[in-house]
């Protein structure tokens, strides 16, 4: 999408943008953009913020951490105690940066040092020294249940060993997959006719992720265990060696846990900068992919001192190593026309192996980034990347040029329909094709991304699904998706038995639904269920991704409220804006778009939020900030709790803000509170509040 000037409306855009690529990290395990690409994002969103207090909201992913998944086959487990993410340095003057406030505020502290593993974080949860669960981090708060394919792992064990044994504990770790045995498994994938995968990262947590244990006790999966959790000791007390943090890992290796053999207790800038210098020069000798080093403070009581933020640790920062770099060649230029019409350029160049995964396609954003790159097609071009699967081009290596590269111009039709391309208005840098209701490529992305994660998780619908149906002709657009039946599958070949088969005793003939077409149709019914909010994001409203429709399901309840309300109605909602209100109207107009909704509803797909009646909007036009750690309440439960009752559940302090809720380590927003003489609640009083409105606190 063309970057906007309105903050509001950049916000916006960035939040979807980023909120899409941490679906395909942490939900799809194949991201799509480098980690300096993703990590640009998140610091452009932060310093937004900053700049404009009034737009960070709870679920910004600047106070979230990883990704809040769909229904996975996995039950859902709360964590004891939340895992958090960590704020990254980019540079040793960033590191220099954190040390010394965390000098200023504790004093000059030792700094354990240790390799950032690109892996797939996991908690273990023990009682009386006996594993009862594996789960992964979702999104800090609550995670996916792995216990069966936790116990595959040959290095996790059944029971700790040695002294001092917690009633409970929960173990944090990295689950990896090592370098040799990801080359054999691709080496094995490819002497049986199969794809390779991408690159160790995202092949141990797909493994570990496996439905059938089976398959993942195939899988040499290892982990390195770094930090308790939640934590009660036994009777025979604590261990002395917890107070530090360099002593954690002397009391994990004695339960019996792997730890880094490449930890170390430093002081200093100078000290720590020689150390991420030495580990960045042997990182590819490692037995795994590192893209980094953590640096925490080594007391535990300091680190108690310094507090975390609403995602991250003060006491803690992860070090990211520059992204690496190669030169290729860039064979061709083509464009990709995406749901919106959105038509964008890419490269092709030569296969190239860089940061452990081959690399073929690189987005080049559009038109005026590939003539600011300078790039022509047959350039010798750098090509950098950050442990990821797709990568970004840096610029032609001019000395290397021939004389027979050539300039690229972008097409003047789009390559699905043959439609004139435009700008959606003067000066976009965007070029679109204006077909939306009749292009292919559209429609078969509009009807894939119905099945993403972020929209209604329709786990059979991907891209190739969405173009079977729409190539065989059972669906013009996803006005149709739900209505779709067995008869309809039957006349795409994606979904038939190509010959006879028989399987627990059912014979099925060729032409019958697949056992795939089943689940789809199964995927679907299951689909129609999901929130409202979701229900708007699929259906592909420009400027509406998941915060704006959420703004909208809960202000009003129903789409056919939505529909109705005008454009200032729309507007004044908190999330939503002037651009976005001008969007939902315009996608309103149009007549195939209220032949969609009109189809969905005749299908049983959900149109309205059930309410809650019997709860009194207490705060209605209040501003309530929570920030610390809240006993009663985890922070999607005290963000519901403000809203279902008409307040505004902000991520920051201003002078607009009518109460803050202070729990344990509620650090710098309280701080700013007193500062503006906004009221400071306990818990209790919030509680209180909750129950009698403003009128109760005093």
């Amino acid at each position: 999408m063309s970057e906007s000037t309105d903050p509001r409306v950049r916000h916006q855009e960035l939040v979807q943008e980023i909120e899409e690529h941490r679906a395909r990290y942490y939900g799809d395990d194949a991201p799509t953009i480098s980690d300096a690409a993703y990590d640009a994002l998140e610091r452009e969103l932060r310093a937004l913020e900053d700049a404009h207090p009034e737009l960070a909201e709870p679920d910004s992913p600047t106070q979230t951490v990883g990704a809040a998944r769909g229904e996975t086959g996995f039950a859902s487990v709360q964590h004891r105690e939340r895992m958090m993410s960590l704020d990254n340095a980019f540079s040793i003057d960033e590191v220099e940066a954190w040390l010394t406030r965390v000098s200023r505020e504790a004093g000059e502290q030792e700094v354990v040092c240790e390799p950032k593993i690109d892996g797939l974080s996991i908690s273990l949860t023990y009682e009386s020294g006996v594993l009862v669960r594996g789960v992964t981090r979702g999104d800090g708060t609550t995670g996916e249940d792995v216990t069966a394919n936790v116990r595959t792992m040959s290095d996790i064990p059944e029971r700790l060993t040695g002294s001092h044994i917690p009633a409970v504990v929960e173990i944090r770790g990295e689950v990896f997959l090592p370098l040799a045995a990801f080359d054999a498994l691709n080496a094995r994938l490819v002497d049986e006719g199969k794809p390779p995968y991408a690159n160790p990262r995202n092949t141990a947590a797909g493994s570990l992720r496996q439905k059938d244990p089976a398959v993942t006790a195939t899988r040499p999966l290892e982990v390195t265990t770094y930090a308790l959790g939640a934590l009660e000791w036994g009777e025979q007390g604590a261990d002395a060696r917890a107070e530090t943090q360099a002593g954690i890992y002397d009391v994990l290796a004695g339960w019996g846990l792997p730890v880094s053999q490449h930890t170390r207790v430093l002081t200093g800038v100078t000290a720590i900068e020689a150390f991420l210098r030495e580990l960045e020069d042997k990182r590819h000798s490692l037995v795994h992919e590192i893209d980094g080093a953590v640096l925490k403070v080594n007391s535990r009581a300091v680190q108690g001192q310094l507090g975390s933020t609403s995602r991250a640790p003060r006491w803690a920062v992860a070090y990211k190593f520059p992204p690496e770099e190669v030169h290729t060649r860039l064979e061709d230029i083509r464009v990709d026309v995406g749901r919106t019409g959105r038509v964008t350029p890419y490269g092709v160049m030569t296969p190239v192996t860089v940061a452990g995964s081959t690399v073929t396609y690189a987005t080049l954003h559009n038109r005026h980034e590939v003539k600011r790159k300078g790039v022509l097609i047959g350039d010798t071009v750098v090509l950098r990347k950050a442990g990821d699967v797709i990568p970004e081009i840096v610029g032609p290596v001019v000395a290397a040029r021939t004389g027979d590269e050539r300039e690229w111009t972008m097409p003047a039709e789009c390559p699905s329909c043959a439609s004139a391309l435009v700008e959606q208005k003067a000066g976009d840098k965007d070029m679109r094709c204006p077909n939306a209701k009749n292009c292919p490529a559209q429609i078969i992305d509009r009807i894939a991304f119905i099945g993403s994660r972020g929209a209604l998780d329709v786990e059979v619908l991907g891209e190739k699904a969405a173009a079977a149906l729409v190539e065989a002709g059972v669906l013009a657009n996803e006005a149709g998706l739900f209505a779709l039946t067995e008869q309809d599958l039957a006349r795409v070949p994606l979904f038939t038995l190509e010959s006879d088969s028989k399987k627990d005793g059912v014979e099925r003939k060729a032409g019958d639904v697949s056992t795939n077409g089943l689940r789809l149709l199964d995927n679907l019914a299951t689909a129609k269920t999901q929130p409202l909010w979701r229900v708007i994001v699929s259906l592909s409203m420009r400027h509406v991704g998941p915060t704006a429709s959420r703004a909208l399901a809960t202000a009003f309840g129903s789409l056919h409220a939505i529909r109705a309300a005008s454009e200032e109605e729309l507007s004044a909602v908190d999330g939503v804006g002037p651009t976005i209100a001008d969007s939902v109207t315009r996608w309103f107009e149009v007549d195939w778009h209220q032949d969609i909704v009109e189809q969905w509803a005749a299908s049983g797909v959900r149109m309205e939020d059930e309410r809650d009646q019997s709860v009194e909007r207490t705060l209605e036009g209040l501003t309530i900030v929570a920030t610390g750690s809240l006993e009663g309440f985890t922070r999607d439960s005290v963000k519901e709790a403000i809203i279902s009752r008409g307040g505004k559940a902000s991520g920051s302090v201003s002078k607009k803000t009518d109460y803050v809720v202070a729990g344990a380590n509620a650090g710098s927003k309280a701080d700013k509170a007193e500062q503006l003489g906004v009221p400071i609640l306990t818990e209790a009083q919030f509680v209180t509040l909750l129950e009698e409105g403003p009128r109760a606190p005093s």
